[in-house]
């Protein structure tokens, strides 16, 4: 891959970081308005169908092969279905901030995945050491609400939170694998529309429909989720993900916390002090070293290939 290339994965990235960090907020906006599977149903197909559509005609893609649309179907069950429709359920219970906590084990998950299926991912001394750092920052964020624990409402939001979390690792580990040589956009609308799709009978099981509120703050999360977590987002961690390791895309993970933590208490009066604070500069110190980790393994590679 070229500089270009790079830099644009690593911008593509930085998108991601930044834009999924406020989706948080406003899906917890969202879902006390509106049922959350729905939400995210309709949220997801609207995306995919535009950008679905755009592909195919100022894009000038085709659909690829009925084979291969089957594969983003089941990656887009994994992370739109599982992973999204379930942190949305999830943050009916629980604050926006203590949700993105939680997905931002998924680079945890992602590194357990591979250590099982693919050796070149496998991480060095470096990465774990920073892996463990950020998750010592996300605890101690997490250290600040355990009162709320004896609440049975509030540990089944963080259990489904959870849940979302590990689909939405092994959604990311399954589809890296499979399309190297077909376009992260098209796949992006694929996963969406389809992950989308099956959300709405998802809907019908475990939806209070009775509960259907189209206030502004219902219609302004939906559009700028659709544009913003989706349409903008979606594509950007999908050309990310296929340029960059899938280790180092998954440390996104750690910076969407500490901007929906930061949002939350400007918007919502969510929990922000001196301990969480912390917290959030001891997260970023465990992304710089996991990066460096990576580097270090790479300049490793190069050496003892040209020794051999």
């Amino acid at each position: 891959m070229n500089n270009r290339s790079l830099i644009i994965a690593y911008l593509a990235l930085a998108a991601v970081c930044l834009i999924w960090g406020t989706t948080y907020l406003a899906l917890r906006i969202a879902v006390t308005h509106f049922p959350p599977f729905l939400f995210s149903g309709i949220r997801q197909v609207a995306a995919g169908l535009i950008l679905l559509i755009f592909m195919l005609t100022l894009g000038k893609q085709k659909l690829p092969s009925r084979h291969a649309m089957l594969q983003q179907a089941f990656g887009g069950f994994l992370m739109m279905t599982l992973g999204n429709g379930f942190v949305a359920w999830g943050e009916m219970y629980i604050p926006s901030g203590i949700a993105a906590i939680i997905c931002s084990l998924m680079p945890i998950w992602v590194i357990l995945i591979n250590l099982t299926v693919n050796k070149d991912e496998r991480p060095t001394v470096p990465i774990i050491i920073g892996v463990a750092l950020g998750m010592l920052g996300i605890i101690m964020i997490f250290g600040e609400h355990l009162s709320d624990f004896s609440n049975t409402q509030y540990l089944m939001g963080i259990a489904m939170t959870f849940l979302a979390t590990i689909s939405w690792a092994s959604g990311s580990v399954w589809i890296k694998k499979r399309n190297l040589q077909s376009n992260p956009f098209m796949n992006a609308g694929l996963q969406m529309f389809f992950g989308g799709l099956f959300m709405l009978p998802c809907s019908l099981l475990v939806d209070d429909l009775t509960n259907i509120q189209w206030t502004s703050e219902a219609v302004y999360s939906m559009l700028y989720l659709i544009v913003f977590g989706s349409l903008a987002a979606y594509t950007c961690y999908s050309y990310a993900l296929r340029k960059l390791p899938m280790t180092i895309v998954s440390m996104y993970a750690y910076i969407n916390p500490l901007v929906a933590v930061v949002l939350g208490w400007m918007v919502l009066d969510e929990k922000l002090n001196i301990r969480i604070i912390s917290a959030i500069l001891i997260t970023v110190a465990g992304i710089y070293i996991v990066n460096k980790g990576y580097q270090l393994r790479d300049l490793w590679r190069a050496q003892f290939s040209e020794g051999r």
